[in-house]
């Protein structure tokens, strides 16, 4: 139970007697009027006004006379004849232009209820649809109360006998309607409304001693018994929807507010109540307090009579009292066109204009009253930004006040709509720093804070040594809960020194790169960062090694050297300790990673050779550098023993065939290292045998000469002109190794004779007895061949002169064919029969068997065809002087080169054939013989 005396009181309405209008312009009621005499004539109602309501634009009034008044907003009356004798009851309804009344047409107790269509016209006056006496049973009683249902389908009338009478159907007709008495009881019924829940209706009733309630949407009308106090009439009324539709009856003592089915709160309200209406969230109370009224703005000095009715205009939501005043004898209380409308008996109309809520909220502001300022925004439904000012305005006054945990508290029901710097800067003084903490955490909860924000509340968490907080705020269970910027608060955390929690955010939310760097840089757990770095997908595992390997190798050399060859070989996240062996392995590029191992060779040693049995088809630069780590290893060690191991595995390592592509890099490393055994295995592999010649000669091993001529002489033939040379050039005694080199020359035949003669003048030591025997083979051979060559001279003469008689003979002398014999079947010769100039016969039925063409002999066709072929080769032969300047430059006797393409005619010139057609076939009939008798003497030969 509220006590009202506890309530505040304001001046939320302006009060002024309605004024009679000065021309039918429309001006609105209460509308301030013009200066004159005549702009100070009060409204003034016919007299006699016993009965009032409000709907449709107007205000009705009926009076006892019988008259029905209507009273628009132009503020001219007018009215009808609607009862012969007086007019007791009105209801206009909302929602249609339809009025009930009732009255009495004759003298006695004869209610009559008549309804009107109030757009339709019957001789100037509003239609009447229907009329009917108001009697609940066969003895006629008083009405006292009238409700309809805005659906037109239900009305109740109460009556003072304490019966209720219903009507279900359509109200305007008869035929469609049916009356029933819904209720009896022993105490007059002083109020009706009906309550229209869903498809549910409900009606409340209201005597003077108990209150009930009635469905009266279903067929049984179940009744529920709310209370045993009542109230008189005219003060009961329904709420609207911000009070739930409840049903409000005012006692004297309290007024009592209720729900269909049960009671709901109530007001200790004191006076005598005479009217009770509800209008836009309030509660107007006309009563009459025999108390003394309180001396205020609201009552004038001499108002101070007991007789006096006092108007309260409540706020029940918010609880204070939104207007008070006191008038003599109130008629009723009206609601129209958004104002109130107070009808007195002495005929006056008193406009109560409610004050806009802008206006409201500034006489709050003066008063301080900024809690009730804020529920009477949230009641007159401000806007967001509307609420935010007064939150600001409200904190604004605690913090002038001292009052630094209450203006927070309004400051955060800003948020969102108040910039956060305003807000900040008046809490940055260190003894705020709870309240700035506050006020940030909940910018973060509604994800509105930037990065500088989390880095101001994180350094509050710090100056506080909140370690409770800071962890409630950065330990999250999920992703979509995070209301900060993760890397801020990483940085701000890691500053202060609060490592464990910047680790916890940089594990948690996957900041790989911060996580390492606080664990390497601040806290020096490299076994942890290590561990970290092996749970990692692949790709960041590998960029991360690639950056922070070098770190790592320098304190955990073994450890980082294992992670590395899983990384390069088959890696997998390990998840607890243990390899996810679900996961598909990758592998990195292993000669991406040689660089972190500069300070240590043992360790990069084990790498490459792990790298290279386990992986074969490793990166070059793998072996590159396990070739160089070695040739250092073998170069700087003193044992004998390990040097010749070391000596192995390098020579190994070349003989493996990984530096076919990049011969010369493994030659320089060999000859930066002076491993001389590797230097020619790798000029043999690249036939570099002259650098194999000079490597033996520089170190002067004259039989590693000898032996590397025999080896490759018959590839490179100038090695034994060479080792001639060098042997020629020493003054030492040297007869053994240039007499195996004059007889391999002398075998080859790859010198003159003369040269080698020039060659070894430069050697003193050398002496006519060392190249004695050279020189005479030599010239016996050539006495041999030039005999050879005397003897085929002659032949090629002889051979050449029968031919040229044959070819005269043929000329001059008639062929004479004595063959008897066929040269393909032995049998006698028979015509018709075929004869060729070389002395071949044919029967003409071998002939044609076994010849290929009419002009060859089938005999000697395949050795001239070989003749043919010959001649053949070397026409084709006598342009290329590609090939003959190759042949002249590689072959030892460079004359029979010269002498051989002279033979084949490339240096004869050219010849024009410009003779007649006769000289022509003279000289091709020449040529044909010629040809023939060169075959002719190649097969005799």
């Amino acid at each position: 139970m509220a006590a009202y005396l506890q309530w505040r009181r304001f001046v939320f309405f302006d009060k002024e007697l309605v004024k009679e209008p000065l021309s039918n312009d429309g001006a609105a009621p209460g509308a301030t009027p013009a200066s004159g005499s005549a702009a100070s004539k009060f409204l003034c109602l016919p007299p006699g006004i016993t009965v009032c309501d409000s709907g449709r634009g107007s205000l009705v009034f009926g009076d006892m006379e019988g008259q029905i008044w209507f009273l628009p907003r132009s503020l001219q009356l007018t009215g009808f004849q609607a009862y012969k004798l007086r007019v007791t009851h009105l209801y206009q309804l909302k929602q249609h232009n339809i009025l009930a009344s009732v009255g009495e047409d004759e003298e006695g107790i004869n209610p009559l209820v008549k309804i009107w269509n109030l757009e339709k016209r019957d001789g100037g006056n509003p239609l009447c649809t229907r009329i009917f006496p108001a009697i609940p049973g066969t003895e006629p009683t008083v009405v006292s109360c009238l409700t309809v249902h805005e659906n037109l389908n239900f009305m109740a009338i109460g009556f003072t006998d304490g019966s209720v009478t219903l009507n279900k159907g359509d109200i305007t007709r008869d035929r469609h309607s049916k009356t029933q008495i819904l209720h009896k009881g022993n105490y007059p019924v002083t109020g009706l409304a009906f309550r229209q829940a869903g498809k549910t209706t409900h009606l409340f009733v209201v005597t003077t001693e108990n209150v009930q309630s009635y469905i009266v949407s279903g067929k049984d009308y179940p009744r529920v018994e709310l209370d045993t106090h009542g109230c008189g009439l005219r003060c009961s009324a329904l709420s609207d929807p911000s009070q739930d539709l409840q049903f409000i009856v005012a006692g004297d003592e309290c007024v009592y507010l209720y729900q269909p089915d049960e009671r709901g709160p109530c007001f200790a309200f004191e006076g005598h109540k005479l009217i009770a209406h509800w209008f836009r969230g309030y509660l107007i109370i006309v009563s009459r307090d025999r108390k003394v009224s309180p001396k205020s703005e609201f009552t004038s000095r001499d108002s101070q009579s007991s007789d006096k009715q006092i108007l309260n205009i409540y706020d029940l939501c918010n609880k204070f009292i939104a207007y008070s005043t006191v008038f003599e004898d109130v008629v009723d209380v009206l609601a129209e066109w958004g104002s109130l409308y107070v009808l007195t008996r002495d005929g006056r109309v008193h406009a109560l204009q409610e004050k806009d809520t802008q206006t409201k909220l500034e006489m709050l502001f003066k008063k301080n009253l900024f809690e009730m300022a804020i529920n009477l925004a949230k009641s007159q439904h401000l806007d967001s930004d509307g609420l935010a000012q007064i939150f600001m305005q409200y904190g604004d006054h605690l913090y002038s006040k001292g009052n630094h945990d209450g203006a927070v508290q309004q400051y955060i029901r800003t948020i969102g709509k108040l910039e956060p710097s305003y807000v900040i800067r008046k809490f940055l003084d260190a003894q705020r720093i709870h309240n700035l903490t506050a006020y940030l955490q909940t910018l973060h909860r509604q994800s509105l804070a930037n990065a500088d924000h989390t880095t101001l509340l994180l350094n509050c968490y710090t100056k506080l040594k909140d370690s409770s907080k800071l962890e409630e705020f950065i330990k999250t269970k999920s992703e979509s809960e995070v209301h900060f910027d993760v890397e801020t608060a990483i940085k701000v955390l890691r500053q202060a020194g609060y490592y464990s929690h910047a680790l916890y955010l940089a594990e948690n939310h996957a900041h790989h790169e911060w996580y390492l760097k606080i664990q390497l840089e601040d806290i020096k757990n490299y076994q942890e960062a290590l561990r970290y770095i092996g749970k990692l997908p692949f790709e960041q595992a590998e960029s991360n090694m690639k950056r922070y390997g070098k770190i790592l190798m320098h304190h955990i050399p073994e450890q980082t050297t294992q992670l590395l060859k899983g990384l390069c070989t088959d890696y997998r996240p390990s998840l607890e300790g243990r390899s996810d062996r679900e996961a598909p392995g990758c592998r990195a590029n292993s000669e991406e990673f040689i660089p972190i191992f500069a300070n240590n060779p043992r360790e990069l040693k084990a790498f490459l050779e792990h790298m290279s049995e386990v992986q074969p088809d490793s990166p070059q630069g793998i072996y590159d550098t396990l070739l160089e780590l070695r040739l250092q290893n073998w170069a700087h060690e003193k044992d004998p023993q390990v040097k010749e191991k070391l000596h192995s595995e390098a020579i190994s390592l070349l003989k493996s065939g990984r530096f076919c592509d990049v011969f010369d890099k493994a030659l320089v490393l060999c000859q930066m290292h002076d491993f001389q055994d590797g230097v020619l295995y790798l000029y043999e592999q690249g036939k570099l045998f002259q650098q194999i010649m000079h490597y033996h000669m520089q170190h002067e091993q004259y039989r590693q000469v000898i032996s590397v001529c025999e080896r490759h002489g018959e590839q490179d033939p100038s090695l034994w002109e060479q080792a001639l040379s060098y042997f020629a050039r020493k003054e030492e005694d040297c007869k053994e190794y240039v007499a195996a080199v004059l007889k391999h020359i002398e075998n080859k035949n790859l010198m003159p004779p003369l040269l080698v003669v020039q060659t070894l003048a430069h050697n003193s030591t050398a002496t006519l007895s060392v190249i004695r025997d050279y020189l005479v083979q030599k010239l016996q051979k050539q006495s041999q061949q030039i005999a050879q060559d005397e003897l085929r001279v002659r032949r090629y003469r002889e051979e050449t002169t029968r031919i040229r008689q044959e070819i005269q003979e043929l000329k001059a002398s008639p062929k004479i064919f004595q063959k008897t014999k066929c040269s393909i079947c032995n049998s006698a010769l028979e015509l018709p029969s075929v004869h060729f100039l070389c002395g071949h016969s044919f029967h003409q039925h071998c002939f044609e068997s076994y010849s290929e063409s009419d002009a060859d002999c089938p005999t000697c066709l395949p050795e001239n065809r070989k003749v043919m072929d010959m001649i053949r080769a070397q026409e084709q032969k006598r342009d290329l002087h590609d090939q003959f300047q190759h042949q002249l430059k590689c072959s030892n006797d460079s004359f029979s080169v010269i002498a051989d393409y002279f033979g084949r005619g490339v240096f004869n010139k050219l010849t024009l054939l410009t003779d007649p057609p006769t000289a022509r076939l003279t000289s091709s009939l020449e040529a044909g013989l010629q040809r023939d008798l060169l075959m002719h003497s190649r097969r005799g030969t």
